[in-house]
């Protein structure tokens, strides 16, 4: 195979120096050389390798060894897309999804995840489901939404499984059914999706689709807490400063609200709307819900839950 080379003459590669290209170019990549990975992978993809196309494309789009650059990366994700490649027919829908390197336009984005989704490509199903969903390049149509999330969730692709979910809490596509909401939400949650451990905990401490549980209520919103999830954090806090599920704990309770900045909300436990302390007036009437705990601890309680909270936000500081 042949190039022009920068200066007019013609460099020849032989398939061995090609791949030998290839290889050196994912060896820096392992050692986070990025700037010599970009190199060896572009000699390799200007002489049509397509693992090295694909992956110099990604580079591009991330900016990784080379500068950011949205065209060059579509110049050589369409190299790969046109030779049938899914993951990159997929990874051009994303560009003119989003209007990278291109001007936004959602019928090419449809095109080329179409082309994606005939070969089973389970990114392409979801994305396909969140554009029938929310009616962009096409006419909104909740049961084709359905249909994609479906297929991308059985491959197990956790978002599509949280979707799916919500579709069958709501009814949108689909004949409203809480059990088949709890058990998508379940593999989302178990795939460590927060929104779906936050659902699946609201469900299992109204006894939505489910037995009511307290305990299990208490273990998803827990997982869902580390994961920063507010409203998560706010319930955990109710449920130690009321004792639902938890033995009583103001200071566990405080520190849950601190993390959470919760202030005077309401949440719905145990198939209830509470606020921060059972029997405060309206919500005009509800101070802090770290004010209403601290009323009830003392001074080297409330620093043991400044201290915990402090310790919690540090370890999980992003």
């Amino acid at each position: 195979m042949v190039i022009n080379g920068k200066d007019g003459f013609m460099a020849a590669l032989t398939s061995q120096d090609v791949a030998k290209n290839f290889e050196d170019g994912m060896k820096f990549v392992d050692r986070k050389d990025y700037t010599k990975a970009a190199e060896s992978l572009k000699k390799a993809a200007e002489h049509g390798h397509v693992e090295a196309q694909f992956y110099l494309a990604g580079m591009y789009a991330d900016g990784q060894g080379v500068k950011k650059d949205y065209q060059l990366a579509m110049h050589w994700y369409r190299k790969v897309a046109d030779q049938g490649f899914a993951e990159a027919q997929f990874n051009l829908g994303v560009m003119y999804y989003k209007g990278q390197g291109v001007t936004q336009d959602y019928e090419q984005a449809l095109h080329w995840y179409n082309k994606a989704v005939e070969k089973g490509d389970a990114l392409a199903q979801y994305t396909l489901g969140l554009m029938y969903e929310k009616g962009q390049g096409v006419t909104q149509d909740y049961k084709q939404a359905v249909s994609w999330y479906g297929k991308a969730a059985e491959q197990g692709i956790a978002q599509a499984q949280y979707k799916l979910g919500v579709m069958y809490e709501e009814g949108n596509g689909v004949v409203q059914d809480d059990e088949q909401a709890v058990s998508w939400y379940g593999k989302a949650a178990e795939q460590g999706v927060v929104h779906a451990q936050f659902k699946l905990g609201f469900m299992y401490d109204n006894g939505i689709g489910v037995p009511q549980d307290t305990q299990q209520a208490i273990f998803w919103w827990n997982k869902a807490a580390e994961q920063g999830d507010v409203e998560a954090q706010n319930n955990l806090g109710v449920m130690y400063d009321m004792g639902l599920g938890v033995p009583r704990d103001y200071i566990e309770a405080h520190k849950w609200f601190n993390i959470a900045g919760a202030g005077g909300k309401w949440f719905k436990v145990a198939g209830e709307w509470v606020n921060n302390i059972a029997g405060m007036g309206d919500d005009e009437d509800i101070g802090s819900g770290l004010g209403i705990v601290e009323s009830f601890m003392t001074p080297a309680e409330i620093a043991e839950a400044q201290r915990r909270a402090s310790e919690w936000m540090k370890k999980h500081k992003k």
